[in-house]
């Protein structure tokens, strides 16, 4: 696909239908309005990123080793037989989930913020079969949107179905959103769930509405261990009022004598003053949120390295730009032409990171 020329396809094409529901008769008015669309002052300027890379943490098979993963849970998040590898932000959430401390993951598009509370949230219930405890809801997961929930619920049953584990073993996730029948709805009642995933409106129905079954299911989450916020930035204003109130409504309900660790994940809160400033911002709110004190040093941002060669800079590449650009590409090229690539150089400092002290998306 050409973007750019997707980009121009799709505003022209939004252009005319934003124009069919009128015809202007008068000519000085007609030229007017001509005159502000060829302009484009209706259209803003295609933004362009790109996915960074991210600095890479130890892998699965690794973290078993360390202790800080159950065999049990390695043996869930591989591919096959190659153990997955986190980033260094979700292997510190990891470590901060492992340690019993609340935490905000605040990282970018296509940096795996789900894995930053799955992986974590399946150790605890993974450890807490094998010591024989009986089954409970011991995560609940709020998203915005129910099609988050969906996305990510087929995500993390593909990574526990090709484990291998024994039934007594597997942890069981089940969504509770609204979208399921009376039936569903009866087995999530009768067979509480490890894990129960749903958005914030059917939470507070849970809660609230007089329902044996909605009742049954939040018996079930007796002693709740975690309490994870999803898309934490869309939960602002009277929404992110009404969210932090249950959230305390869940805690007074399903785990009055004890704190769960909570958890929240998010695109970029504050994007303004320092690195200390913006975590201590982020600090704030999730603090308000989940009603419980987290400081900065529990916000977890994204750490990220270059993809391309670190040791050329723009004024490097530029002056072949030109030359690179007038000849057809090769007909392959690989990871290890395209780190030295002017092209790719230039892409990754010009659009992509603010080369500094420290790497930054643009």
């Amino acid at each position: 696909m050409k973007a750019f020329e997707f980009d121009h396809r799709l505003i022209e094409s939004y252009a005319r239908f934003s124009r069919s529901f009128s015809a202007v008769r008068s000519d000085d008015l007609k030229a007017e309005i001509d005159r502000q669309y060829d302009e484009g002052r209706f259209w803003p300027e295609a933004l362009l990123s790109i996915n960074p890379r991210f600095l890479q943490g130890p892998t699965a098979d690794e973290l078993v080793a360390s202790g800080d993963l159950d065999e049990a849970t390695g043996k869930i998040f591989r591919f096959g037989p190659t153990p997955l590898r986190f980033h260094r932000h979700q292997a510190q959430a990891i470590a901060k989930a492992r340690a019993g401390q609340s935490y905000v993951v605040t990282t970018g598009t296509g940096s795996g913020k789900s894995l930053c509370f799955f992986v974590p949230v399946v150790d605890w219930i993974v450890r807490a079969r094998k010591a024989g405890k009986p089954r409970k809801t011991s995560a609940i997961i709020v998203y915005p949107m129910n099609a988050l929930a969906n996305s990510q619920m087929n995500e993390i049953e593909r990574f526990i179905s090709q484990s291998g584990l024994p039934s007594e073993f597997r942890p069981v996730v089940r969504r509770y959103t609204g979208q399921e029948n009376h039936e569903e709805r009866q087995q999530i009642a009768d067979n509480p769930p490890d894990v129960l995933l749903t958005n914030f409106m059917m939470a507070e129905l849970l809660l609230t509405r007089q329902d044996s079954l909605d009742t049954k299911v939040i018996e079930n989450a007796s002693g709740l261990d975690f309490i994870v916020l999803d898309e934490l930035h869309t939960y602002r204003g009277r929404q992110g009022a009404d969210v932090a109130i249950l959230v305390r409504r869940l805690r007074n309900r399903c785990t009055p004598d004890k704190a769960p660790i909570c958890i929240g994940t998010s695109a970029t809160m504050a994007s303004e003053g320092s690195d200390t400033n913006r975590a201590q911002a982020v600090a704030d709110v999730a603090s308000r949120l989940f009603g419980t004190a987290i400081g900065p040093e529990s916000v977890i941002d994204e750490s990220l390295e270059r993809a391309t060669d670190d040791r050329l800079k723009l004024e490097d590449v530029r002056s072949e730009l030109s030359s690179v650009l007038a000849c057809p590409l090769p007909g392959v090229l690989t990871d290890e032409v395209l780190r030295e690539h002017p092209l790719a150089v230039w892409t990754e400092l010009a659009i992509g990171l603010e080369d500094k002290q420290e790497l930054k998306r643009k």
